[in-house]
C-alpha cells in the first residue's frame, strides 16, 4: 500500500513538473522573443529572420535526433499526396502564424498581444464551420459572442494601442486557426496519426522554406543595408534551443496528461504572460478595463474548452486509447509567437 501511494505521488510530481516546465518555457519563450526583437542590446528587429532561424534549427535538430541518434521515432505512413495536400498547408500557416505573431511584438506589448490571442477560438470555430468540421448552434454563438466582447473590452482599455500591431497579431491568429483546421483534416479525414515530434520533423523544413522566400525580399535587403546590427550567435542559438525545448515540453505534456489538463495549463500560461509582462517590459501598461475584458474573454475560452471536451468525450475513447498523442495534438496551439 505504501509503495502504491509512493508511486502515485511520484507520478503526480512528474506530471506537475512537466506542466510547470511547459508553462515556464512557453511564457519564457514569448518574453525571450520580445527581448531579442525589441531590445537595444541585441538590436535584431527582424521577426522573419528570427522565425526562419527557429525553423532551420528545428529541422536540423529533428533530423539529428530521429535519423542520426534515433532517440525519437518518426511515424510512418507519410505519402507525397498527404505531404502536398496537408503538410505543406500546415507548414505555410505555421510559418505565417510565427512570422506575423513575432512581428506584432515590434508594435504592441506582450500583454496586449496575449489578450488579442484570446479571440483564437472564434477564428477556429468560424473556419471550422466553413470547412464543415463544426456546426453552428445557439450555444456556440453565445460563447463566441462572449469571447469577442471580452477582447473588444480589453482592446478598448489599451492605453498605447497600435493598429499596425493589431493587424499583425490578428493575422497571426488567423494563421494559427488555419493551421489547427488543417491539422484536424490531417488527423480526421486523411487518417494519418502523427506524434508532435513527427509533425515537427515534417513541418519544420516546409515552414523554413515558406519563411525563406519572403525573407529574401523583405528583410535580407534591410539587414544588409543596416550593416550595424549586433549579431550575437550565442543569444540567437539559445533562443532557437529554447523554442525546440518548448516543442519537446509540449510532447511531454501531451504524453503524460489529459486534454483538460493541457487546456487548463494553457489558460494559466496566458495569465502568467499577461501579468509578468507588466513587470518585465516598460511598454506594458495594464488597466482595470484591460484585465476585466480579458477575464470575460478567458471565461468564454473556458466555456469553449468545456464544450469541446464534452463533444470529444461523446465520440468515445476508443480512438484516443489507440492514438492519444495524435488526438490531443490539435488541442494545443503553438506558443512560440
Amino acid at each position: 500500500m505504501a509503495d502504491r501511494i509512493r508511486s502515485f505521488l511520484n507520478e503526480g510530481a512528474v506530471t506537475y513538473a512537466y506542466i510547470l516546465l511547459y508553462i515556464a518555457l512557453s511564457s519564457g519563450q514569448i518574453f525571450f522573443n520580445k527581448w531579442v526583437l525589441s531590445s537595444k542590446e541585441i538590436n535584431f528587429p527582424y521577426p522573419l529572420g528570427l522565425t526562419l532561424l527557429h525553423m532551420v534549427f528545428s529541422s536540423v535538430l529533428c533530423f539529428v535526433l530521429t535519423k542520426v541518434f534515433k532517440v525519437m521515432r518518426v511515424e510512418e505512413g507519410m505519402t507525397l499526396e498527404i505531404y502536398t495536400n496537408s503538410v505543406i498547408p500546415i507548414g505555410a500557416t505555421f510559418a505565417m502564424t510565427l512570422w506575423l505573431g513575432n512581428t506584432a511584438y515590434l508594435y504592441i506589448s506582450v500583454a496586449f498581444a496575449q489578450m488579442l490571442k484570446a479571440i483564437m477560438p472564434v477564428a477556429v470555430f468560424v473556419l471550422g464551420v466553413a470547412a464543415g468540421l463544426e456546426m453552428m448552434n445557439c450555444r456556440m454563438l453565445f460563447i463566441m459572442s462572449v469571447i469577442s466582447f471580452g477582447v473588444l473590452v480589453a482592446s478598448y482599455g489599451e492605453i498605447n494601442i497600435n493598429w499596425i500591431g493589431v493587424v499583425y497579431q490578428m493575422g497571426g491568429v488567423v494563421g494559427e486557426a488555419l493551421r489547427l483546421i488543417f491539422m484536424e483534416i490531417l488527423v480526421k479525414r486523411k487518417g494519418l496519426k502523427l506524434n508532435p515530434v513527427s509533425v515537427m520533423y515534417y513541418v519544420s523544413p516546409c515552414s523554413a522554406l515558406c519563411l525563406f522566400i519572403p525573407w529574401i525580399f523583405l528583410e535580407k535587403p534591410r539587414m544588409e543595408a543596416h550593416g550595424t546590427w549586433n549579431f550575437q550567435p550565442v543569444v540567437l542559438l539559445l533562443n532557437s534551443l529554447c523554442t525546440f525545448a518548448l516543442n519537446l515540453s509540449v510532447f511531454l505534456v501531451i504524453s503524460h496528461t489529459s486534454a483538460l489538463t493541457i487546456r487548463v495549463a494553457g489558460v494559466v500560461k496566458d495569465w502568467v504572460v499577461v501579468l509578468m509582462s507588466a513587470l518585465l517590459f516598460a511598454d506594458t501598461k495594464l488597466t482595470m478595463i484591460n484585465l476585466f475584458g480579458y477575464a470575460i474573454a478567458i471565461a468564454g475560452v473556458a466555456a469553449y474548452n468545456n464544450h469541446k471536451l464534452k463533444k470529444e468525450a461523446s465520440k468515445g475513447s476508443s480512438d484516443e486509447s489507440q492514438h492519444p498523442e495524435s488526438i490531443r495534438l490539435t488541442e494545443l496551439s503553438t506558443s512560440n509567437s
